[in-house]
């Protein structure tokens, strides 16, 4: 007996949807979304899954473990209720305008609420062609699938905000893919994830159409968004006002800041920052060359397409984020009808971001009121020192909090020892010493006692982070049919402020033969 949910799909209720029901690939006019089914593959087959997704969506064990889980979340079967759709948006790419951009390979199945009272969009990423393809087949390889799969889970337990992930099933078929763009394309694994959010709306869905002149459909999704994706921001008997917009438009930059000092405070480099890759919501969305910092880098980028320009780099992705915000705030304008308020909301980007990254670079760091001169010094020192020799990022903030006031220096540059790629040098223990000293002296002077401090900073300074070796190491053996070390890596990142002593062999440097691999230092957009 199949199982049922109750899917109610809002978003194909509420907006206008593509007259057209052949799916070949075009450009599709006044409709924010176009109506799909997923292309059936020869066995899905589940691999992983994320158990707290599952119960929050109230699917039992039992039924994850069938076969009717596999072909649903494997795209070949719709359970009842479900409406699948492909939404359409633009975007702009590494700073250029692209036009209609959509769903080439996602696929949202249907909404449903979750144990949590919360509402779930359920969406298939690889699950066949839409008329958003364009050239592409609509699929995805299992090494991209395996990095997604992950990464949105280890973001949630870090306090990420991001989209989850439900489900990866390998789909017993090849995919042809051209990894770094040279002319080597080679067939991999097939493989689709089910991603879950609240909502999957980009900035990109509101560019479409105001690059169309729609502002009548431009309109009808803001106030869908507002409604739905923002309740609280309006009561049931409230008509939308100016105001309103923007009010949700200050929401959003807003949460966008607070996403970038989360991504600064974990070490996590999104790769392709492209407006069609930021959440209305303020989610962490499209895992695709993104890379986790080893050693402290600003100018460092996991995305070989951006090699060269360096836009998304790690220490720009906060000023990108402004950039994008503007993009989406041209695009409402025609609604808002009101410049010089967007402006003024966005021209407090700036300051709302660098005082969140210092509230968060002196919680790091054990430190008490971010702004004061002596605090602003530690912690301008501590970017400078890490830059200044090449240190691991995770270990050092992580062995950082384990020193012990009593002990002398030299035990204190012992400790921190592991954090370093390179061998000591006297310029680095001169450097290192001075700055711990004053970091000493400011944390007892804030009053604060040893052991808070030391509880504090193991709060927001992961132990473990999916470092991009880690990631390869597991997507390497899932393509000799082992997958284990998925579910394994899942487990870790579960805890990932925990000592959990059994895993202890993750919290360590990049090893040297991860240094340039491809998969663990160069990723592209190809998946």
């Amino acid at each position: 007996m199949s199982k049922t949910f109750a899917f109610y799909n809002r978003f194909v209720r509420s907006l206008p949807g593509d007259p057209l029901k052949t799916n070949v690939r075009r450009q599709v006019e006044r409709a924010s979304y176009s109506k799909v089914m997923p292309t059936p593959v020869a066995t899905p087959k589940l691999v992983a899954y994320a158990q707290e997704v599952a119960e929050l969506l109230g699917m039992t064990p039992e039924f994850v473990s069938s076969q009717e889980f596999a072909s649903v979340f494997g795209g070949n079967q719709v359970m009842k209720g479900m409406d699948p759709y492909a939404m359409n948006y633009a975007g702009h790419q590494f700073g250029q305008w692209a036009g209609q951009l959509g769903d080439g390979r996602a696929i949202n199945l249907g909404e449903m609420v979750g144990t949590d009272g919360q509402n779930w969009t359920l969406q298939l990423k690889g699950a066949g062609p839409t008329p958003y393809s364009r050239t592409a087949d609509g699929r995805a390889v299992l090494r991209s699938s395996i990095r997604e799969f992950l990464c949105s889970e280890a973001m949630v337990h870090l306090g990420v905000p991001t989209t989850r992930a439900l489900s990866l099933v390998v789909t017993g078929e090849s995919v042809v893919r051209d990894m770094f763009y040279d002319g080597r394309a080679k067939e991999e694994p097939g493989a689709i994830v089910c991603r879950v959010a609240p909502s999957f709306l980009r900035f990109g869905n509101f560019q479409i159409h105001a690059a169309r002149e729609e502002h009548d459909i431009l309109k009808r999704l803001m106030d869908f968004s507002i409604t739905n994706d923002f309740p609280g921001l309006v009561s049931a008997e409230e008509a939308l006002s100016r105001s309103h917009y923007l009010t949700w438009f200050q929401e959003i930059c807003d949460r966008t800041s607070d996403l970038m000092v989360h991504w600064m405070r974990v070490g996590f480099v999104h790769g392709v920052m492209n407006t069609d890759n930021m959440s209305i919501l303020g989610l962490t969305i499209d895992y695709g060359p993104y890379g986790w910092i080893d050693h402290y880098d600003h100018d460092w980028t996991p995305n070989t397409t951006d090699a060269q320009s360096r836009r998304y780099i790690f220490g720009n992705q906060g000023a990108i984020a402004h950039w994008n915000l503007a993009q989406l705030a041209r695009a409402i304008l025609p609604v808002v009808e009101d410049a010089e308020s967007l402006q003024s909301i966005l021209n407090g980007f700036p300051k709302r971001y660098q005082t969140s990254y210092n509230a968060m670079m002196a919680a790091k760091l054990g430190l008490t009121g971010a702004d004061s001169v002596e605090v602003v010094k530690v912690t301008t020192g501590v970017e400078a020192l890490l830059l200044s020799a090449e240190t691991d990022m995770t270990m050092f903030f992580r062995l950082l909090a384990d020193l012990d006031p009593s002990s002398t220096i030299d035990v204190w540059l012992r400790t921190l020892e592991p954090a370093y790629y390179g061998p000591e040098t006297p310029d680095r223990a001169k450097n290192l010493t001075e700055w711990l000293l004053g970091w000493q002296a400011v944390v007892t002077r804030s009053g604060v006692s040893w052991s808070e401090r030391r509880a504090g900073m193991n709060a927001v300074n992961p132990k473990y982070v999916l470092r991009n070796y880690l990631a390869q190491e597991a997507i390497d053996r899932a393509h000799s049919g082992d997958y284990s070390g998925i579910s394994e890596l899942l487990e870790v990142m579960r805890r990932p402020y925990d000592e959990q002593p059994s895993f202890e062999r993750y919290f360590a440097k990049r090893p040297d033969w991860a240094r340039q691999k491809a998969g663990c230092s160069m990723l592209s957009c190809s998946s």
